[in-house]
């Protein structure tokens, strides 16, 4: 058995538009030999359905913190003590303020407290929210926590604008997916 067979990941999806992105991480990861778990915030399944990504992992996705009931304790129990790695992708603006802040108000955030393992973000958001003060203390916030960020990357933007905030393309994350997973093992 390789190092990625034995690795689990738990993929958290924020509603962003770049949720397209995930689907493909997500099934990246799987051929590689991970174990995907993904939990999706309420506001992700008006960017991607869950079915993508039941088909993609064989597995459930997880959308609160008791349904579907699998961990005895709860998901935000059950699913930190199996997870290796945290990555939540696309990580909106909202999403980094509230882990930043230590607010748990849904399974997305309360993961970000329970799990012990590494946690990284891949931030997507328009570029003029990227640049603001409150968002850019919040990075600071979240890289002084030990949260890992990967991105984002400067492009086209699904508004239209051209600039900082578009999330890391799929294999960039693998890439630092594969770096973190390394070091930790």
């Amino acid at each position: 058995m390789t190092t990625q067979q034995k690795t689990e990941i738990l993929v958290g999806v924020s509603g962003g538009v770049a949720a397209y992105k995930t689907a493909d991480l997500v099934s990246k990861l799987v051929q590689q030999g991970f174990g995907v778990s993904v939990v999706m915030s309420e506001s992700a399944h008006q960017f991607i359905g869950k079915t993508t990504f039941e088909a993609l992992t064989n597995r459930p996705v997880y959308t609160g913190l008791f349904s579907p009931q699998e961990h005895f304790l709860g998901e935000h129990i059950g699913l930190a003590r199996q997870a290796n790695l945290y990555l939540i992708a696309p990580a909106t603006a909202h999403l980094m303020g509230r882990i930043a802040h230590g607010l748990a108000d849904d399974l997305l955030t309360t993961l970000a407290l329970t799990v012990t393992c590494p946690v990284m973000l891949a931030p997507a958001m328009n570029n003029e929210m990227w640049i603001k003060p409150p968002v850019q203390r919040n990075v600071r916030q979240l890289q002084e926590d030990g949260i890992h960020l990967i991105g984002p990357g400067s492009g086209w933007l699904s508004c239209g604008a051209v600039g900082p905030g578009r999330m890391a393309e799929p294999v960039e994350i693998l890439e630092a997916v594969h770096k973190v997973v390394t070091k930790e093992s």
